[in-house]
């Protein structure tokens, strides 16, 4: 089994925030590939189901955590540590602000780079899971960065985030089948975006 697991904030008011962004790549996921209904267990709201790959199906557990972003931990391991899986079974999805807007990266194992929600996971399974970064950029000034993804995305952006969770989700057979660099070049194919320094397009007022 492969465990996905999106960050996120419950609560209605969080829902638009770039904070939310993994949780909405599970939801992306979990429709293209048609899991169950979502339910309430590990301290979160999960879907199950089967990603097509190449070489057979492969079941997977679409996971939201509701402990809050900071304490994404306790229901990352409670899933993983349930199902007896190692780190490697386990893929995070979050927002990147060291990742211009619309840019996608897989990475595996390393720090936290001050992501609090990836923090709390580490600190329940170690570091060695696999990373979805999902770049939200940045807001230019390290005093903004609670504010900027804590707040909504613009209008003017709602193309670029809807067509990048389109993306991971089309792809989603790739990860699936432990393709990490592969998925990461398939999401960009499907979903461009240009490469560019979060924090100078930020001052640029580009975000």
């Amino acid at each position: 089994m492969l465990v996905l697991a999106g960050l996120g904030n419950p609560g209605a008011r969080y829902g638009g925030n770039r904070h939310n962004i993994g949780w909405r790549a599970m939801d992306a996921i979990a429709e293209r590939w048609r899991f169950g209904p979502e339910r309430k267990r590990f301290q979160a709201l999960v879907r199950e189901g089967n990603i097509d790959t190449a070489s057979g199906p492969v079941r997977a557990l679409a996971l939201k955590p509701q402990t809050f972003y900071n304490e994404s931990g306790r229901a990352v391991g409670e899933a993983l540590h349930f199902h007896k899986l190692d780190p490697a079974d386990l893929v995070v999805f979050y927002d990147e602000i060291d990742l211009a807007s619309g840019r996608f990266r897989m990475k595996t194992g390393g720090g936290a780079a001050g992501n609090n929600g990836v923090r709390s996971i580490v600190a329940q399974v170690g570091p060695d899971f696999r990373r979805a970064r999902l770049g939200v950029g940045h807001p230019g000034d390290k005093a903004l960065v609670q504010g900027h993804v804590l707040s909504d995305f613009h209008k003017v952006e709602q193309g670029w985030v809807e067509a990048l969770l389109r993306a991971c989700a089309e792809a989603a057979p790739l990860l699936a089948a432990g393709e990490d660099e592969k998925y990461q070049a398939e999401v960009m194919r499907l979903a461009p975006a240009e490469k560019a320094d979060p924090r100078q397009a930020a001052r640029r007022g580009e975000t």
